[in-house]
């Protein structure tokens, strides 16, 4: 199964931006997820169309799983 991980700010205009991560490793912990986060608002190192992010807001972890009905070729 494919994981992903989604992490949602809040930008200056008050927007939604989400960053997803492929594969992350399997035993991150709710903390380790909040200090990046907060790093990556404290550094103010991304830049949406919204502005820059100015809060964090959660964290989730999407996982999928593909069952091929017709193989592709």
């Amino acid at each position: 199964m494919a994981s992903t991980l989604e992490l949602s700010f809040q930008n200056e205009m008050g927007r939604t931006a989400r960053f997803l991560i492929a594969d992350p490793k399997e035993d991150l912990t709710p903390q380790e997820v909040q200090q990046a986060m907060d790093l990556i608002v404290a550094k103010n190192i991304f830049s949406t169309s919204g502005g820059e992010i100015v809060k964090a807001l959660g964290a989730r972890i999407i996982i999928r799983d593909t069952v091929e009905i017709i193989p592709a070729e």
